[in-house]
């Protein structure tokens, strides 16, 4: 009888004890075991979800993709239909009226080379004077007055910038990333300096802003200049050849002008060529830019923010004194 009833008593702890180790059991199951199971079960889920997201973004992408091409198509149409013929009979047919009867061709080269010359100083853009150049001077001429006027655009723009160097450098910190762009303009040889500035020229940055922000960095006059004529050769051509495109569709639209096979051949071909020039010249600088951006970061590694950017060590350590003179060095 001592035994059954320490036998008994033996069960009884035992059943005592039992619901906590249960208890215990169960917590781990649904601890370990759900977690080993939670983490071995969505791998192929996951793997399920990113293929559908990355094809949900390929369509998304591709529905805007054919969003905008049928957008530029219908502007082109409606271009094509209005705006051309608005074009020639509100404006280039009244400004070549008023070209050969208002001005004879030295005063108005003067015209066109004073407006190329002071445009950019107030940035307004001189595309439409380079036109008028091409269309009444041909490429001869009309290259000559394209070059002098932009060439004087570009002089006055650094002169005035020399003065109020401190107030562009300011201004620029609102663009840390564009600022950092113009800073590789005034950096290294000459050579560097002035292929660099050739490059702003022919990518689509715009130029009127670059002649007053390029003053904040140590670049030197000559390789500026030479870099932005050079630059601007490819673009006086191409404004040269529009114009005259221009004033071709103009007197086949309006006059008693008719093309022959061989001249139409020759146009489309000619604008064809124009288009790819324009498209690589502006695609060779903007990876040339990118390249320099490149090898610029992994030397230096700067800290562009706003907080903390002082493009003034690079030019503004120059004493106000230097000015104009120092540049010509």
């Amino acid at each position: 009888m001592p035994e059954t009833s320490e036998e008994s008593g033996k069960e009884a702890a035992n059943s005592e004890h039992h619901p906590v180790n249960s208890r215990e059991d169960s917590e781990y199951v649904r601890l370990v075991i759900s977690n080993e199971s939670r983490v071995a079960e969505p791998e192929d889920t996951r793997i399920l979800q990113t293929e559908a997201n990355t094809r949900i973004k390929y369509l998304i992408w591709w529905i805007k993709a054919l969003a905008l091409c049928l957008l530029l198509i219908i502007l082109l149409l409606i271009l094509v239909k209005w705006g051309v013929p608005f074009l020639f009979e509100k404006v280039l047919l009244p400004i070549m009226q008023w070209e050969a009867t208002a001005f004879g061709r030295p005063v108005l080269a003067l015209v066109l080379v004073a407006s190329l010359a002071l445009f950019p100083v107030f940035l307004i853009p001189s595309g439409p004077s380079m036109w008028l150049a091409g269309m009444i001077f041909g490429y001869g001429i009309g290259f000559v007055i394209i070059m002098v006027g932009t060439t004087i655009g570009m002089i006055l723009p650094y002169l005035i910038g020399l003065l109020f160097r401190e107030r562009i450098h300011q201004w620029l910190k609102r663009w840390p990333q564009k600022a950092a762009m113009i800073r590789l303009a005034g950096e290294g040889s000459w050579f560097h300096q002035f292929r660099v500035v050739a490059l702003f020229r022919v990518s689509p940055f715009p130029y009127t802003i670059f002649n007053y922000a390029i003053v904040v960095t140590s670049m030197r006059f000559w390789p500026y200049l030479c870099g932005s004529v050079a630059g601007m050769v490819p673009e006086a051509f191409i404004y040269i050849y529009s114009g005259r495109l221009i004033r071709t569709f103009a007197d086949v639209q309006y006059g008693n002008y008719h093309l022959s096979t061989l001249e139409i051949i020759y146009n489309v071909i000619s604008f064809i060529i124009a288009i790819v020039t324009t498209v690589a010249f502006t695609v060779y600088a903007k990876r040339a830019l990118q390249e320099l951006e490149k090898a610029e970061t992994t030397e230096e590694v700067p800290a562009y923010n706003t907080g903390s950017y002082e493009m003034v060590k690079l030019s503004l350590e120059r004493s106000n004194h230097v000015g104009f003179s120092s540049s010509l060095s």
